[in-house]
């Protein structure tokens, strides 16, 4: 049924269905992993880092990238179109800035990015973006915000979130282990999550913090690196403690 109705973005299917919008989202699907964390007063993106070739410069292509002082943005799925878009998002930051002498908040820029997605899907003669973006930032009295968008021009406000492989993976995890934290602690959840799926180290793992105060700071390797030792420093003791418990109980039984 779907091969009739495939080739031409503008026109449904007879259940409904967009395939084009839904072949995006399968490119965000195989994109390299990325996970939003919000917390009282820090907000933290961490992404699977791609291998970078021995000769390749790896600072010419980042998955975390700046919108504004205050605003930054991670996606998942083809660079070449987050390229396009992320362009876009920043001059319409600027322009807003000129217009009205004041930041753009994350609402709004959310909002423009979703609606350009969104056109992307009702337009001939063009296909959707083929990505999902995680967008941070604080709003005017200083609260954190994290938003995500996809293909479809869907956006929507998040605790905590996970796109690209093994997201749905990423997502169940924080599920479970989701509190509210600040400082440090977000960093070591964001991080937490992404061990999940991804080979622990710097070389797999690259980190943004956004703080109010100090704006966006990408972790240094050797930062990443701290806080995966001490993560797998307590993933080791809460194993032994386990081990101690089953091998107490087991000997109270026997007794």
């Amino acid at each position: 049924m779907g091969a009739r109705y495939d080739r031409a973005i503008t026109v449904f299917s007879p259940d409904g269905h967009l395939f084009q919008v839904e072949y995006a989202l399968e490119a965000v699907r195989k994109g390299t992993l990325a996970v939003g964390v919000k917390g009282k007063d820090t907000i933290v993106l961490g992404v699977e880092k791609k291998s970078a070739a021995k000769l390749q410069d790896a600072r010419t292509f980042r998955k975390i990238v700046k919108i504004d002082d205050h605003i930054c943005l991670a996606f998942a799925g083809l660079t070449a179109d987050a390229r396009v878009l992320i362009n876009r998002a920043q001059v319409e930051s600027q322009s807003y800035r000129l217009t009205l002498d004041e930041k753009v908040t994350v609402d709004y820029i959310t909002k423009y990015i979703a609606g350009v997605q969104q056109k992307y899907t009702q337009s001939g003669g063009v296909r959707p973006f083929g990505i999902s973006t995680l967008i941070v930032g604080f709003d005017p009295l200083g609260v954190p915000q994290l938003y995500q968008t996809d293909p479809s021009g869907i956006f929507s406000a998040w605790k905590a979130n996970a796109i690209g492989r093994n997201s749905k993976t990423i997502r169940e995890f924080l599920e479970k282990h989701y509190v509210e934290t600040s400082g440090q602690d977000t960093v070591k959840l964001a991080i937490r999550a992404l061990m999940e799926t991804v080979e622990a180290g710097s070389k797999s793992i690259e980190v943004a913090v956004m703080e109010k105060d100090t704006g966006l700071r990408i972790l240094s390797d050797e930062e990443v690196d701290a806080v995966v030792k001490v993560i797998e420093e307590e993933k080791a003791a809460q194993e032994a403690a386990r081990r101690g418990q089953a091998g107490a109980g087991g000997a109270g039984g026997s007794s």
